[in-house]
This record gives C-alpha cells, sequence and structure tokens, in this order.
C-alpha cells in the first residue's frame, strides 16, 4: 500500500485539471436532465482517459526527449509548432473560464447579491499574480504543483462526498415528473470531453518526466493512471448522483447556468454549511485547474519551439504566465460586457477541430514506432484503447464543426429581443466550455 501512494503523482495533476468547473457544471447538468442514465457515459470516458494518460506517461518515461521534440525530428519542427500553437490557444482563451468560475466559487459564499464589477476584477488580477509570483518563486516547481494537487483532490473528494451523503439521507423533497420536453444532447457530450480530456493526457507525458521516471517505471506509471484517473470518475459520478436526486424530474426544472447556480440551488436542501462545503469544492476545482492547465499550454508550446520543456526552464514559465494574463483579460472582458469574447470563444472552438484529433493521433503514432520494443514497448491492449479514444476525439471534434458552422452562419433575423440575446452569448459560453474542456476542464 505505501508503494501504491508513493508512485502517486502525475496522474493526479491531470486528474486535479479535468476536474474543473466545467466538469462539475456538465456532471451537474447530466444528472438532473438523465439521472443515472449518465453513469455509464462516466465509466467509458474514464476507461478512454486511463488509457490516454497512461500512454502518454509511458511515452514520457521511454523516449529520451520531450514528445514536441520527438515529433520535431519525425514529422519535422512545423508539425510541433502546430499542436503546440493549437494547445496555448486553447489554454489561453479557456482559461478564462476557470477565472469565472473562481468568481463563481466566491460570491455564493457573501450571500445572494454579486459582488461589483470592480472588485470581481480585483480578486482575479490578485488570484492571477500570485500564481504567476508562485511560478517563478517556487525552486521545486513540480514536487509543489503534486503536493498541491493532492490536497485540493483530496478537498474535493471530502466536499463532494459529504453533500452526497447528506442528500441521500434526506428524503426527495418532490414527487418525480416525467418531463416531456425534448433532450438536450450537449451537457451528455460535454460530460465525455470533461471526463476524457485529451490535452491532460497529452500532458502526462511531461509530468513523467519531470517526476523522473524512465523505462523500468511503467508499473508505477500504470498504477498512478488507474488511480488517479478513477478517483476523477468517482468524483464526477457523486456530483452527477447528487444532482440527479436533487433535480431530476422536478416538477418545476431549474436552470443550472454555473456552477454558483448549483452551489445556491443545493442551500435549501443542504442548509447553509452545505452551501459552504460545495463552494469549497468548486474553488478547489477552480484553483486545480487555474495553474495547471496554464501550465499545460505553456510548457508544450515551449517544448514545440524548441525552447525547453521542463518547469525548471525559463521559457515554459514565460508562456504559462502569458496564457494566464491573457485567460484573465478575457474574463474581464467577458465580465465587464457580455458576449463580447463570443468571437474568441468560436476561434477557439473551431481550432478544437484540428487540436483534437491531433493530439491524440501524435501519441498513438510515437506509441507505435518500431523502435520501441522490450520494457519500453507499448501494450498493444493501452494502444487499441487509445484509438478508441481518438475516434470519440474525432466524433466530438466534427459536433464541434458543426457548431462553429452554426455559429458562423446564423440563420437571418430582423429582430432579437435582449432575451434572445442573453441567452444565445450564455450557450455560447456553455459550448465553449462543453468542447474547450475536451482539451482541459
Amino acid at each position: 500500500m505505501k508503494n501504491i501512494f508513493k508512485s502517486i503523482g502525475p496522474a493526479i495533476i491531470v486528474a486535479a485539471v479535468v476536474l474543473g468547473p466545467g466538469s462539475i457544471l456538465t456532471s451537474s447538468k447530466v444528472g438532473a436532465t438523465f439521472g443515472v442514465m449518465g453513469l455509464p457515459v462516466i465509466f467509458g470516458a474514464t476507461v478512454l482517459m486511463i488509457a490516454m494518460v497512461s500512454l502518454s506517461a509511458r511515452l514520457g518515461a521511454v523516449y529520451e526527449g520531450s514528445l514536441c521534440d520527438e515529433l520535431a525530428s519525425r514529422l519535422g519542427r512545423p508539425v510541433a509548432v502546430l499542436i503546440g500553437l493549437t494547445l496555448f490557444t486553447l489554454v489561453a482563451f479557456f482559461q478564462s473560464s476557470n477565472n469565472i468560475a473562481l468568481i463563481g466559487g466566491i460570491e455564493p459564499l457573501f450571500g445572494d447579491t454579486p459582488l461589483s464589477f470592480q472588485a470581481r476584477c480585483a480578486v482575479l488580477v490578485l488570484a492571477n499574480l500570485s500564481i504567476i509570483a508562485v511560478l517563478y518563486l517556487l525552486r521545486d516547481l513540480y514536487s509543489s504543483v503534486e503536493n498541491m494537487m493532492k490536497l485540493l483532490m483530496a478537498m474535493m473528494t471530502i466536499s463532494f462526498l459529504l453533500n452526497f451523503l447528506v442528500i441521500f439521507t434526506k428524503p426527495r423533497a418532490y414527487e418525480p415528473v416525467a418531463s416531456t420536453e425534448a433532450l438536450d444532447w450537449l451537457p451528455l457530450l460535454g460530460m465525455i470531453g470533461t471526463t476524457f480530456s485529451v490535452g491532460g493526457a497529452f500532458y502526462q507525458a511531461y509530468l513523467a518526466k519531470e517526476k523522473g521516471w524512465g523505462p523500468n517505471d511503467a508499473r508505477a506509471a500504470f498504477t498512478d493512471s488507474i488511480f488517479s484517473i478513477s478517483l476523477l470518475g468517482c468524483i464526477t459520478a457523486m456530483i452527477l448522483l447528487t444532482s440527479w436526486r436533487v433535480f431530476y424530474a422536478h416538477p418545476n426544472p431549474v436552470e443550472l447556468s454555473s456552477v454558483g447556480d448549483v452551489a445556491r440551488q443545493l442551500e435549501p436542501l443542504f442548509g447553509s454549511a452545505a452551501k459552504y462545503i460545495f463552494c469549497l469544492g468548486i474553488l478547489a476545482g477552480a484553483l486545480s485547474s487555474f495553474l495547471v492547465n496554464a501550465m499545460i499550454g505553456g510548457t508544450v508550446m515551449s517544448d514545440s519551439l524548441g525552447k525547453g520543456a521542463s518547469l525548471k526552464d525559463r521559457w515554459p514559465l514565460h508562456m504559462t504566465a502569458i496564457a494566464l494574463l491573457v485567460g484573465m483579460s478575457v474574463a474581464i472582458a467577458s465580465l465587464a460586457k457580455e458576449g463580447s469574447t463570443v468571437n474568441l470563444i468560436t476561434i477557439a472552438q473551431a481550432l478544437t477541430v484540428l487540436g483534437i484529433p491531433a493530439l491524440a493521433a501524435a501519441l498513438i503514432y510515437l506509441g507505435t514506432r518500431k523502435e520501441l520494443q522490450g520494457n519500453r514497448k507499448i501494450p498493444k491492449g493501452i494502444i487499441i484503447v487509445a484509438i478508441i479514444g481518438f475516434c470519440v476525439a474525432c466524433v466530438l471534434a466534427a459536433m464541434t464543426a458543426v457548431k462553429v458552422y452554426d455559429k458562423l452562419n446564423p440563420p437571418p433575423k430582423e429582430e432579437k429581443s435582449a432575451m434572445v440575446i442573453e441567452d444565445n452569448t450564455l450557450q455560447s459560453h456553455q459550448c465553449a466550455e462543453t468542447f474547450g474542456s475536451t482539451f482541459m476542464s
């Protein structure tokens, strides 16, 4: 048992960044809409994620160079730069959702009155500058991040487990009523993306190198992947079941448009104490995604340019800081003027069409090279499941392409009420979270 816990490390960081605000929101929506039918989806996505993370970890352990360096030596530097740029752009844009989620997790703690725009900006600036300072001041950044993610994952597990136990020890507050409305399949697809995160899996290879793993650490890498990603699946399932118990088939359907809404709407059933517990889980999810999400884009972008892939190098830190600042700026612009970031989100969504399959294909390509023999060879079972994951990534990318096309070619309408405009803007943000989190939540 001691050896098992000792081997846990890199994948817990990936699990922490995947279990962010987008995952909390989509699993809550799936629970409210589909109920327990969403559990098999979580199981399938978790299995795909375990395979992809295991593949990436082994690649990081068996190859001497980093992923982008290995791709550049075989396919050319432009291919590596294309992957790095795609991932960095997505991270920078979708980092804004983590900023907004941070506000969403804090506001319910201060009552029902939203914070002022100035207060929100102050919180975001302080949070981002603090994290940037941590990036440059910590000497052993990897160990610090690993320990921090273990703590945040423990906080999320305890928070959502307590809410789960509280709600299932009480009788349902209403009689379920079968809904006659058409089901919205977008949250279900989004939950696949927020659990099966190709970008998070891609980064696992870099974390394995930071851990110092080599070809002889294959078993430790597999154990780490199974434990950490299974924990991710269990927490997601707990959130889904909690939402199912509270919202599914409710006579008066509720709109879960943000994680803050979920926390506030659970208060009448759980009481104020449980609301704080739930908000603690939300904040832990936002903070865990906050730093590592930016590190993924910064490290891979630096590596693709040949500027270094270790957290001990300066360029990955510089690119991570840029990703944090861009995400903060987009979030502030969104808070200042609703809908001002729709074009940026559309661009980021378009990039997923190329990025999702490209990252998965790159992992499979490197995992099937003939020079990987003996203890460096990737098991066929992992490759087969990873190929299935690649097919799933292609389906998600195709659906994103349809969404982007519809957004760029809206049907002509002479007039739109303020309510319709606000609803379309909200759907744009939700669509961005759903498909953007296929890279990281």
